[in-house]
């Protein structure tokens, strides 16, 4: 094959079905033949399915290597405007939207306690009627890569398979490859994404794979965040 593409034709489905927060229509592009994994994607496109009461939709896209770009369509109008997604230039998490995924039972208290360790760790312990920082569970890979790009959240963790491939816990729905075909985006717009070694991600462009995935606003988010959480999942024996 000359060309392997991956696809999500719904990324968000539940929450879309029930008109919580809107889905995503994610594409990846790598050049063939196969096995190819998301470190050979080439161009990745994603579209916004936007909520019933929601007449602005976003697309993005980009091309390795040549940035990325967006747009923003008006349902109502028919007009479509330039975007200029911008990631959070924050160095710090204090204040921000910054969260491990623990979307269903099974695993959330495990993934909690980590979230809450790393926390202390990076902003001290919580102080009486002070928030730290905030958390949006939004049930979408796709949907969270956005939040990245968009500099409305600084840090986004999902570790379940961690949990899965060590047997630390229960069964769990994980991320897979499809849902991160778009990751490119973020990446080409600066946002960094690693896998839990704080490697680039190689996962095959299958729709089995199990995938964790770490995305940081910039790199001083990284730099803050990264020694702190990979200490904590080592020392419970999830990472080498």
């Amino acid at each position: 094959a000359r060309w392997v593409v991956i696809v999500d034709p719904i990324d968000g489905t539940r929450g879309l079905m029930y008109q919580k927060r809107p889905g995503w229509i994610l594409t990846g592009v790598a050049a063939g033949p196969p096995p190819r994994t998301l470190a050979d994607i080439e161009l990745a496109v994603q579209t916004e399915i936007p909520l019933v009461k929601q007449h602005l939709s976003d697309e993005l896209w980009a091309v390795r290597g040549q940035g990325a770009s967006a747009l923003r369509f008006n349902r109502l109008t028919g007009e479509t405007v330039p975007l200029d997604p911008r990631p959070s230039t924050a160095t710090t998490i204090a204040h921000g939207f910054a969260m491990i995924s623990r979307f269903f039972p099974g695993n959330r208290a495990r993934l909690a306690e980590i979230d809450d360790e790393v926390v202390e760790s990076v902003l001290g312990p919580p102080q009486p009627g002070k928030a730290q920082l905030f958390e949006d569970q939004y049930i979408s890979t796709g949907g969270q890569l956005y939040e990245l790009m968009a500099g409305h959240d600084r840090f986004v963790a999902d570790l379940r398979p961690l949990f899965e491939r060590t047997r630390h816990g229960g069964a769990a729905l994980c991320c897979h490859p499809y849902d991160l075909s778009t990751e490119l985006i973020a990446r080409e717009l600066g946002v960094v994404v690693t896998d839990e070694h704080g490697r680039p991600l190689d996962a095959p462009l299958d729709v089995t794979s199990d995938v964790s995935w770490i995305g940081y606003a910039n790199p001083s988010i990284r730099d803050l965040i990264e020694p702190h959480l990979r200490r904590s999942l080592g020392r419970r024996g999830l990472v080498g």
